[in-house]
């Protein structure tokens, strides 16, 4: 079959959206019809070069949809499914699977970083060539074909909209949150970068309980809509700061000051507990690349650094429970979606993404 979709066929070209060729699900595989996909910073490290990646690839890891065929040997889904994609897929069995942290698992990283399903292969091609699926997933695109891990079933009533950003944005943020740096009850929380994952920590640090939160990010716009977001916290510009030298050095990003102060490229989160002063501070990373704080000179006060990749998730169980989070009006995800796109817009969406004017877009599927 053929399908739309948005590739990049080197860096620095502007992503063009192109008919390509998309093969029939093989053994543990599932064709999906993609309903949403979230514009996520992470694919611009593929047009900028940040991020080595075979190409033309076909762009967008965050996703959702509804499988519209499965390949031989899957049970687990079925014709009809509402599903988020996972880039992270784990095989259950190794070291990490078994200590409940599959996103670390080793055994899907090469053939991901590479473009191509677990047998070696892309299901896309270009006039008989290859093109490579960015996560494993590429889906900017009306269909895709993945691995079942891939896939994680969620309650249909999830708009597919807010079912795509759980599959990168949402469970980054909330999980560096509640899962790594566990914040607690009438805990203070300091977050740096007010982009998707930044409004997420937010949301994961009111869930938490947090009794104050402060939010730092370079655009005023950002910060305004981080105070809409609701108390209790409250947002700052980075130039507010200048004549307080340790919250500017915080701002400027990697510096640890009394508090955990950390920053991190996909946005970063530092708590410090009442009463006591044992501080802790994540950085949350969902694309590969290095998020790093200069934690040296971490002493007997009790403070720790943190990294968090994909949330310290575990998707199959992370992503049906913030869904049900939002069902029951306890994660305002929707708050989270500045604008929507068709695809032929994608270019002006990744434009406004740079100019800090939107906190997530997602491009919508008719």
């Amino acid at each position: 079959m053929q399908t739309r979709t948005a590739v990049l066929h080197a860096v620095g070209d502007p992503i063009s959206v192109e008919t390509l060729d998309l093969s029939a699900p093989r053994a543990g595989e599932v064709r999906v019809r993609i309903r949403a996909a979230g514009v996520c910073h992470s694919d611009w490290h593929l047009i900028s070069g940040a991020t080595q990646h075979p190409l033309p690839a076909a762009l967008g890891h965050e996703g959702a949809g509804e499988v519209v065929a499965v390949g031989p040997g899957v049970t687990r889904l079925q014709v009809g499914d509402s599903v988020s994609l996972n880039w992270a897929p784990a095989c259950g069995e190794c070291f990490y699977c078994l200590h409940d942290s599959p996103c670390l698992c080793d055994a899907y990283l090469e053939p991901i970083w590479a473009g191509v399903m677990l047998d070696g292969t892309p299901r896309y091609a270009l006039a008989g060539q290859p093109v490579y699926h960015y996560c494993g997933l590429g889906c900017f695109s009306d269909y895709v074909v993945v691995p079942v891990q891939s896939c994680v079933l969620l309650d249909p009533r999830v708009p597919a909209s807010v079912a795509a950003l759980i599959g990168c944005a949402v469970t980054t943020g909330v999980g560096a949150v509640l899962n790594t740096a566990q914040v607690r009850p009438g805990s203070s929380v300091a977050i740096f970068g007010a982009g998707g994952v930044g409004m997420s920590m937010v949301l994961g640090a009111k869930l938490a309980g947090a009794a104050r939160i402060i939010v730092v990010d370079r655009v005023a716009q950002k910060g305004e809509f981080a105070t809409s977001l609701g108390d209790p916290f409250r947002a700052c510009r980075r130039r507010r700061h200048r004549r307080d030298s340790r919250a500017d050095r915080r701002a400027r990003g990697g510096l640890r000051v009394r508090g955990g102060g950390v920053s991190g490229g996909a946005g970063s989160v530092s708590g410090r507990g009442a009463p006591g002063r044992h501080d802790r501070a994540g950085g949350a990373g969902a694309d590969g690349q290095q998020h790093q704080s200069a934690g040296g000179g971490v002493d007997a006060s009790g403070e720790t650094v943190k990294g968090s990749y994909y949330g310290s998730a575990h998707p199959p169980r992370d992503f049906p429970f913030l869904a049900s989070l939002y069902l029951d009006g306890l994660l305002d995800l929707d708050s989270l979606i500045t604008r929507t796109y068709r695809l032929e817009e994608i270019n002006s969406a990744y434009t406004e993404m740079l100019a800090g004017s939107v906190v997530r877009s997602v491009v919508l599927f008719e």
